[in-house]
């Protein structure tokens, strides 16, 4: 992982080997600049941190690189598809109302494989499976998603993403809103998938104790701008 300013034959090195590279990009809305001047590159093996606090446009950052929102100056490259993109946002957008398994919420990471209206591949069976044991929640299959605790949902959320067959996940708060237990679980879950798979992740939190635990690859966002932090913790306010 790199930011700009590195000698021009080792910029073009990591501009080949990139996942995802801004350059001088200022994100927002059109209305609105939320983030000014962004260079930032990810690559494969990647396991970084967005650290800032609430409504600092780590989200913003986030839509960005997944295609939802346009940059609105400077650029934005992707060194792979954004259906190799697996998403996590904060929270699900679903009807809690709606009857839906556990199963069926994992399925959902392979629409963008499957023609409509047509049974699903055994293939396709076998890897929601995989994704199921994955995350340490394979008797929980038939259960309503509904009835799950937040780590437990947090927990198919990231093996709905990993059914997309990612090569960069993004977490946006993945440990928002969870117990102490699930905190740990989800981390180490996240930790195995980037050593042992080699994926980039990319996750946001506001919780700067923790960041520093698991990465040393922190970018911070704060003030409209963002950052790679350097020097000792003691250094930082937040």
């Amino acid at each position: 992982m790199i930011a700009t300013g590195r000698a021009n034959a080792g910029a073009s090195i990591a501009e080949a080997a990139a996942l995802v590279r801004l350059d001088r990009a200022d994100l927002g809305y059109d209305d609105a600049m939320v983030l000014r001047d962004v260079s930032i590159a990810v690559h494969s093996g990647d396991l970084v941190a967005v650290a800032g606090p609430n409504g600092s446009g780590k989200t913003t950052l986030f839509r960005t690189i997944l295609g939802f929102l346009p940059v609105l100056s400077g650029s934005l490259t992707r060194g792979c598809a954004l259906s190799e993109f697996g998403y996590v946002p904060q929270s699900a957008a679903l009807d809690a109302a709606f009857p839906i398994t556990v199963r069926e919420i994992v399925e959902m990471g392979a629409y963008g494989r499957l023609k409509p209206f047509r049974r699903l591949p055994s293939a396709e069976q076998d890897r929601i499976d995989g994704a199921l044991r994955q995350v340490g929640l394979g008797d929980l299959a038939a259960r309503s998603f509904f009835a799950l605790s937040g780590g437990q949902k947090q927990r198919i959320l990231i093996a709905r993403a990993l059914m997309v067959v990612p090569r960069v996940l993004v977490l946006d708060e993945p440990l928002s809103g969870v117990d102490t237990e699930s905190r740990a679980v989800i981390t180490e879950l996240l930790l195995e998938i980037n050593r042992r798979e080699g994926k980039a992740i990319v996750f946001s939190s506001h919780d700067l104790r923790m960041v520093r635990s698991v990465t040393a690859k922190i970018l911070r966002v704060d003030q409209g701008g963002v950052s790679w932090e350097q020097g000792a913790a003691t250094d930082h306010p937040w």
